[in-house]
């Protein structure tokens, strides 16, 4: 059976440990972790949620609300359906590879809409991982409604340089491409 819950900063340590392993080494940090929390609230509204199999914690999901994540180049809000105000950002989802299948990935989104709806969006806006093995991650968000928008080259370059993540896929130096996509709700 699968529970899920709003995360707290008494879950960050697990968090942590679920998106390294699925992402990369240093792809969260307690001090990026802590920042990705506070993005994800706005008053009693909390975007992050998180799955539990079994008691153990199977699957995350870190959403920023609007207003709270940087539209950087990577982005283009030319192309965006709705306005930035009304778009959240699916920052992470990492679902334990051992219960990968069962859904938990879609029931982490929905609840993330959900809570998202509360602040007035109307969208969520990600970049999905195009070198993800057998390349899951954008077959997952599209079957889950998301649109390409525009493919942005070496989209986590900096944090492989700046802040130690180290990509699985390019064994260090990160120089995979990020799906910009948009899933209207």
């Amino acid at each position: 059976m699968i529970e899920y819950k709003q995360m707290t900063a008494a879950d960050h340590a697990a968090v942590i440990e679920l998106g390294n392993r699925v992402h990369g080494d240093n792809y969260l940090t307690p001090e990026s972790l802590a920042d990705y929390d506070q993005r994800g609230r706005v008053g009693d509204v909390n975007l992050n949620w998180l799955a539990f199999a079994d008691g153990k914690l199977a699957g995350i999901r870190l959403t920023f609300a609007p207003g709270n994540w940087d539209i950087d180049g990577h982005c283009c809000p030319s192309e965006w359906p709705v306005p930035a105000e009304q778009i959240c950002y699916f920052k992470c989802v990492a679902v334990d590879p051992d219960v990968r299948g069962g859904g938990i990935g879609r029931g982490l989104l929905e609840r993330s809409i959900a809570e998202a709806k509360k602040l007035g969006c109307k969208a969520g806006l990600a970049h999905i991982w195009m070198q993800s093995p057998d390349n899951a991650a954008f077959e997952y968000f599209t079957r889950c409604g998301g649109e390409l928008i525009r493919e942005h080259d070496k989209r986590w370059y900096d944090l492989s340089i700046n802040d130690g993540y180290h990509c699985p896929v390019c064994d260090g130096v990160c120089h995979c491409t990020a799906g910009e996509m948009i899933l209207k709700f």
